[in-house]
């Protein structure tokens, strides 16, 4: 039989399909694309906003017009937080939701038996264990490789559903993590990228076992992990300053492997808001955490979240926003505008801002993002750093990769070298930063 995946939303949902697929495989599938004839089709929905849950419809639709004749398994956080309006799309034939997706074959098999459609939801207090889906090996990024390392998150941030699609907060134990990291080191990967729905409340959960001498949270997966040999590197997809502050992150730079990058989720640089948001911290203390980044390196990689048009945002809360990306100098900027979600305390909240000025104020974020951005790639003019090679781009005639600071580096390749270029890839080099360039910076090779 043949399967084909779409996968909608964040990297824990990319690296959750990824583990669906090598399932699917050892059980006998072939795996093809979305666009081809298949018998069974799964998409792995998201619903962080209205418009993912129109996404997610969407292609449920589009995926069942390829073969009328097929089955449609639908699962993920829109599953979840929805299931009977999920079910009740036409066409879909399972749905099947968080903590049930390891047995998403199981269900197959059983909906081929009995025809019938079949929806698999537990109940928010029923997510209490961690879904073990086995090693991810099979990515097709070749250099990098997700590994998740948590579920759920506790911190029920007022505009975020999450916490309801997800569950609590459960941890992976250490030794899985260890198993699929050095699996992933034996198949040559270069670069792990430790991701969960909030990676900072590694371990937060009553019972979870800890080492005796080990770090706290998430400080001792990094930890283990920057101990394995070999020469690669260690990324965090994200880091809550809800969770950690400044005195926390001092203590993760003492790690070699471990990237000169944190996406830090701000939300807000208003502490009017950031409170109302249920955001545990302020502009000051995010700020404390950006100097003890920068005290370190000045050219510190640093990535943010930010909202744009939360219920009761005046225009000076926005300012302050505008004046957070000021401040920090950001590498990159995510805007989003506020998407009323249902159970959210911000959903009921006075002073929903109209649509038109969450655009507006959306765009006018991304566009100071953008300025940070360049001000960012100028300060690391000059520059030499370590870049992980990781592809060939024909329409730039450049070899591409990122430095661990995460600025995307272009470096030009000459004509004639083309069986130079599968030697190089997937190596580290130190390349000089020669001036910005699309969305990245020239580089040039050292010659020692």
């Amino acid at each position: 039989m043949k399967a084909a995946f779409h996968t909608l939303g964040c990297k824990v949902n990319q690296y959750e399909t990824e583990a669906l697929c090598r399932q699917f495989r050892q059980q006998g599938y072939e795996i093809v694309e979305e666009t081809e004839f298949a018998d069974v089709y799964v998409i792995n929905t998201c619903t962080v906003t209205g418009l993912a849950d129109r996404k997610s419809r969407q292609y449920i639709r589009r995926m069942k017009k390829v073969n009328p004749e097929s089955i449609v398994a639908v699962t993920g956080c829109y599953v979840q937080m929805k299931p009977e309006e999920v079910a009740d799309i036409e066409g879909v034939n399972l749905t099947v939701g968080i903590n049930e997706k390891h047995r998403l074959i199981e269900y197959i098999e059983e909906f081929l038996k009995e025809r019938k459609a079949q929806t698999h939801v537990l109940a928010y207090e029923e997510l209490n264990d961690y879904e073990e889906m086995g090693p991810v090996t099979a990515v097709e990024d070749r250099t990098r490789a997700y590994i998740k390392v948590q579920e759920g998150c506790n911190r029920f941030c007022s505009y975020c559903v999450i916490p309801f699609a997800r569950g609590n907060v459960r941890s992976r134990p250490v030794s899985h993590i260890l198993e699929e990291a050095e699996l992933l080191l034996a198949k040559g990967y270069k670069e792990l990228v430790l991701t969960g729905i909030n990676t900072a409340l590694y371990g937060a959960e009553a019972g979870f076992y800890r080492e005796e001498g080990a770090p706290d949270g998430i400080e001792q997966v990094i930890e283990r992990l920057d101990r394995l040999p070999g020469e690669f590197r260690i990324r965090l997809s994200s880091l809550e300053p809800a969770v950690v502050n400044a005195e926390y992150v001092k203590r993760l730079l003492s790690y070699e492997k471990l990237c000169h990058h944190l996406h830090l989720s701000a939300q807000s640089g208003s502490d009017r808001i950031l409170k109302a948001m249920n955001r545990p911290y302020g502009r000051q203390e995010y700020l404390d955490i950006v100097k003890a980044l920068r005290d370190y390196e000045p050219e510190y990689g640093i990535t943010t979240d930010l909202i744009a048009g939360f219920p009761g945002e005046t225009e000076e809360d926005f300012q302050d926003s505008l004046r957070l990306i000021e401040e920090v100098g950001f590498g990159r900027v995510h805007a989003f505008k506020y998407s009323r979600r249902p159970n959210t305390k911000a959903a009921a909240m006075e002073g929903q801002i109209p649509e038109p000025v969450k655009k507006a104020r959306s765009q006018m974020l991304m566009e100071a993002g953008e300025e940070a951005c360049q001000r960012f790639l100028e300060q690391n003019r000059g520059k030499v750093r370590k870049v992980l090679l990781e592809e060939y781009k024909e329409e730039e005639h450049a070899l591409t990769g990122y430095t661990d600071n995460y600025i995307r580096v272009y470096l030009p390749a000459e004509e004639g070298q083309d069986s130079e270029l599968d030697g190089l890839l997937n190596k580290f080099r130190d390349v000089r930063l020669v001036e910005p360039f699309l969305d990245g910076m020239k580089g040039e090779f050292l010659v020692y």
